[in-house]
């Protein structure tokens, strides 16, 4: 198996969405600083509950509690929005709502990942990273 993928985000985003297919309440992926950021984003808007990082050889492994065992997933789609061949960027005022407001987007700005509503109050624009609801 190969460590590198084109796009991590997707990669996470594709291993999170199977294991809520399938009824897994925890997944493994390599750590990056990016995986991590995306992964405790999700956790603070209520969306996995556990996200930690393990130290392993020749790289760390993130490891992402979806939810309780015997529990049902909060999350019923996941989506990325900006891929590598298609960069998708909004400003501020342009940032979509997700479900009316009870769904949640990610935005790569230049503070940080935040989520839309957070980049909304900065008043800060970026590229959009995924919804989820």
């Amino acid at each position: 198996m190969s460590l590198q993928s084109t796009d991590p985000i997707a990669d996470l985003l594709t291993r999170i969405r199977n294991a809520v297919m399938v009824g897994k309440n925890e997944i493994t992926v390599p750590s990056s600083k990016l995986k991590v950021t995306v992964a405790k984003e999700l956790q603070k808007a209520g969306y996995v509950i556990g996200v930690k990082v393990e130290p392993s050889k020749p790289r760390d492994t993130l490891v992402v509690t979806i939810n309780e065992p015997g529990e049902n997933a909060v999350i019923s789609e996941i989506k990325r929005l900006s891929k590598p061949g298609r960069r998708v960027y909004v400003s501020a005022t342009d940032i979509p709502r997700v479900k009316s407001g009870r769904g949640v987007v990610l935005v790569s700005t230049s503070k940080g990942i935040l989520s839309g509503n957070e980049a909304i109050k900065q008043k800060l624009g970026g590229e959009l990273l995924l919804q989820v609801y």
